[in-house]
């Protein structure tokens, strides 16, 4: 952890000066340093687990299941290194007969971009802070990584770290490529430093926008992947009481403080939402991660609660303790279209924490036309229809909408709980995401990575998975002489 300027000139310094040697490690070392990242956070789990759960007020099952998650993660972009698909290599070998004209021996492959800042979130103390998504993705690219530890968990941010950083040292990995720090000015002004290459952030619309912009601003500027907020829909063409019951679920489960919680549930004018209140009574209270987060639930619900037209179907509660902490059970609210659009100022901002709101709707044909006005960009959307709704076409146009303005569209189920898989797509267009690629699943690694051509170039002087020998045994999408000819032909 560091709160100097100078400390924070070294801490660039040292990620600059790993980054070529870090970017040179064959798949093979690369891969097992990852590994034995994961295998020492689960060795320490107890440990981590419990500074956790003091930190955040995070159940102690959900935090196991993140640390899982977050180790397994690391697994899984190690196989992704030593498979080399994601390094796209293309080789076009030398063809005086190129039907455009002569082509030289061009070689292309995606190459790491050099040093990352992650800015660590709060509501995911493993899966997307030190360790998380984002460190795992650049690590894998083959970047240093510098982390901005969030206030929310100190403690925890810098024991993982210290373990992260051990466990890489042990592994054989150079000096500097991984490291942590600490306080808002230390992290934009790391963001401003010209040898960090690449930014990436989740958390709130307002500082993820102001991070962005600074990166947009550098003299050189620099991708920055934010991850801003997301209300993430659910369209309904019915409303039995599993549905409403699976629905109080996913707003509930860690206290609402999830990017894929479900923050509006449209639903047929003459659903019965009954059930609503008797589901959202059983839950019990969850403190919020911290006491602002809690200072600025508590506002919110306000908000909703008194804005025009609204009907209370659990008005929930929320008690502060002598420290600060926020405790909540859920509020869940019911308007029509027509209110939402007249009121639409006071009940469309994301509401971090336990609070949905229910929206009665008239007409279904009308549904595509009004999620492109209230929902332009979302991390989820999600249909809820019958089988014979599905198979008869009438829904497509809701689909094809909800698919232009979201990263992850959901047929049933829910969008809480986010499945690290290779075809994972989290992410959606703004403001959801600053730019729309994906925080999770092995896609995730292209973000720190960009492409490098080369022309001409002796097989001595070319990166590994370039040269004809392939020692890293590769895959190599090679285009021989005499091809042009045949273009077009299987368009005929």
């Amino acid at each position: 952890m560091t709160d100097t300027d100078t400390t924070i000139d070294e801490i660039a310094r040292a990620a600059a000066t790993s980054a070529r040697t870090f970017a040179r490690t064959s798949p093979t070392e690369r891969g097992a340093a990852l590994v034995a990242v994961a295998d020492a956070l689960e060795a320490s789990g107890p440990e981590l687990v419990a500074i956790a759960m003091r930190e955040t007020g995070l159940a102690e099952a959900r935090l196991n299941g993140e640390l899982r998650r977050t180790a397994w993660q690391l697994r899984l972009f190690a196989d992704t290194i030593v498979d080399g698909s994601y390094l796209d290599v293309r080789i076009d070998l030398a063809d005086p007969e190129y039907v455009i004209g002569p082509r030289p021996d061009v070689r292309r492959m995606l190459e790491p971009v050099g040093p990352v800042l992650n800015f660590a979130a709060s509501n995911f103390p493993f899966a997307f802070s030190v360790a998380g998504g984002d460190s795992a993705a650049a690590l894998a690219a083959g970047c240093p990584v510098v982390v901005k530890a969030h206030s929310g968990h100190p403690d925890l941010s810098r024991r993982t770290a210290e373990i992260v950083a051990r466990a890489l040292r042990e592994a054989g990995m150079p000096d500097g490529v991984f490291q942590l720090i600490s306080g808002q000015q230390n992290g934009v002004a790391l963001l401003k430093d010209e040898r960090i290459r690449a930014g990436a952030f989740t958390g709130s619309t307002h500082v993820g926008r102001m991070l962005a912009d600074i990166a947009a601003s550098r003299a050189v500027p620099i991708p920055f992947y934010g991850e801003l907020g997301s209300v993430n829909p659910v369209y309904a063409t019915y409303a039995d009481a599993a549905l409403l019951d699976g629905f109080v679920t996913s707003v509930s489960g860690s206290a609402g403080q999830l990017c894929t919680k479900p923050g509006f549930l449209f639903v047929p004018e003459d659903a019965d939402l009954s059930s609503i209140t008797s589901s959202a009574a059983a839950v019990a209270e969850h403190r919020l991660l911290n006491p602002g987060i809690g200072r600025s639930f508590t506002q919110r619900r306000e908000d909703v609660l008194g804005a025009e037209g609204v009907t209370v179907l659990s008005a929930g509660e929320i008690r502060t303790d002598d420290a600060g902490q926020t405790y909540a059970t859920p509020t869940v609210v019911t308007v029509d279209v027509d209110t939402l659009l007249a009121h639409r100022e006071a009940l469309l901002e994301e509401s971090f924490g336990p609070l949905s709101v229910v929206v009665r709707y008239r007409d279904r044909a009308a549904l595509p036309a009004l999620h492109a006005e209230l929902f332009p960009g979302n991390l989820t959307s999600t249909v809820h229809a019958r089988p014979e709704e599905l198979a008869d076409g009438s829904l497509g146009e809701l689909v094809d909408t909800l698919a232009e303005t979201s990263g992850r569209v959901l047929f049933g189920g829910w969008p809480t709980g986010v499945s690290v898989t290779p075809a994972m797509q989290h992410g959606g267009p703004y403001p959801a995401t600053t730019s729309d690629a994906t925080s999770v699943g092995t896609a995730a690694i292209t973000r720190f990575l960009r492409g490098v051509a080369y022309q001409g170039a002796p097989q001595e002087l070319l990166p590994a998975p370039l040269r004809d020998d392939n020692p890293w045994n590769v895959p190599q999408r090679r285009s021989e002489p005499g091809l042009s000819t045949s273009w077009g032909s299987f368009a005929r």
